[in-house]
């Protein structure tokens, strides 16, 4: 499995962006997929996950970010709205080929995209 990550940019306070993953290798052996972020000096953190054949919907939402996926694409998504300069950091997605819950640590996914830098000015 290998994963794709792409979208990112500079942005300003309240736009909204879209980060995309394309998903190449055996996809049908992935269980879940998230995306997390990190800036410098810290860990990453989760933001949302998706669990990629289970999910009955096609996307889930959280507070300002919403998680979707095109199985025909082989691509999942991360939809960003009203962004802070706080989101600035470098998102990734990940892949697990094991069903994980929220509280999964990142250590738990097997698979990482080169991550994407996503700059929001003031």
């Amino acid at each position: 499995v290998q994963l794709q990550a792409s979208g990112g940019g500079l942005v300003q306070a309240g736009d909204s962006l879209k980060l995309s993953c394309v998903i190449s290798g055996d996809i049908f052996s992935i269980r879940t997929m998230a995306w997390f972020r990190q800036t410098p000096g810290k860990e990453r953190e989760f933001l949302l996950l998706m669990k990629y054949w289970h999910d009955v919907s096609t996307e889930i939402v959280k507070d300002r970010f919403t998680i979707s996926k095109d199985n025909a694409k082989k691509s999942l998504f991360l939809q960003m709205k009203s962004l802070k300069p706080e989101d600035t950091a470098v998102y990734f997605c990940a892949a697990s080929l094991f069903l994980l819950d929220d509280n999964a640590s990142d250590k738990m996914y097997e698979y990482w995209g080169q991550g994407t830098q996503v700059t929001v000015s003031s």
